[in-house]
């Protein structure tokens, strides 16, 4: 059986970890670096590095910083923010990430993702999803986040497969930070429109909301940030407590 993998997320702003809710309000968390040699250390699965400032700010994503988080991981890991060509994902490749995430660029262009795919191959391509439900419809956002696109979030999830993404990230706007729980309808929603692993994230706040996603949302993974930086849930912990509820999780 494909065990379930929890995901420490850092959001990396001037070279520190912050975190925040719904996108805004930022605290500071930590020193990425030190975040995710604890992390290894705990059991996380994998971790995923945004730089979250680099798409706005029109620049390159932080390939000093992924050489020195590589130095100190022996787990996979993804890094998005800024991924705008080619080069860049390359770069970032060779600078020691596992998988590059890709969002404003690939809504852009969405034949970028089957580029990529086509040049690295599926299992490096990650699409990041971000969705704010309005009205009765979860909208995909862009630049993160501060955007609309019009479009719906799983016909795009749903597009970005077929092209060629070998995994995607779904982040709920609506519950990021909130620690209300995950978007459990519309992460099932995707998970039945594809078949690539799909990565929850937005509202973890207590272990039976991991317990959910992985059973009535059907994620293949759990991301979550502040519950994790802050101390309130440490992964062995959270590990243990799945296991016992009849998931299937590394342990």
């Amino acid at each position: 059986m494909i065990k379930k993998r929890l995901i420490p997320c850092l959001d990396v702003r001037d070279g520190r970890t912050v975190k925040g809710i719904q996108f805004e309000g930022l605290r500071d968390a930590g020193d990425p670096v030190a975040l995710a040699e604890r992390y290894a250390r705990e059991g996380a699965d994998e971790l995923v590095f945004l730089d979250i400032t680099a798409t706005n700010q029109r620049r390159q994503p932080f390939t000093d910083l992924v050489r020195n988080v590589a130095r100190v991981l022996d787990i996979p890991f993804t890094v998005g923010g800024g991924v705008g060509s080619v080069s860049d994902v390359e770069a970032l490749l060779l600078s020691g990430a596992d998988k590059v995430s890709i969002n404003s660029a690939a809504l852009a262009r969405p034949e970028f993702i089957s580029d990529l795919a086509h040049r690295f191959g599926s299992q490096c391509v990650v699409v990041a999803v971000d969705a704010r439900l309005i009205g009765t419809e979860w909208q995909v956002m862009t630049r993160a986040g501060t955007q609309g696109t019009g479009r719906e979030a799983v016909a795009w999830c749903r597009e970005a497969a077929d092209r060629g993404a070998g995994e995607l990230l779904l982040t709920s706007m609506s519950h990021d930070g909130t620690k209300s729980g995950f978007a459990l309808n519309l992460t099932r929603a995707v998970s039945d429109a594809v078949s690539v692993p799909v990565v929850a994230s937005g509202g973890a706040g207590q272990p039976s909301d991991f317990t959910a996603v992985f059973t009535t949302g059907g994620a293949d993974a759990a991301l979550a940030a502040s519950i994790f930086h802050f101390n309130e849930t440490a992964l062995s912990s959270l590990k243990h407590y799945l296991h016992a509820a009849g998931i299937a999780i590394r342990l």
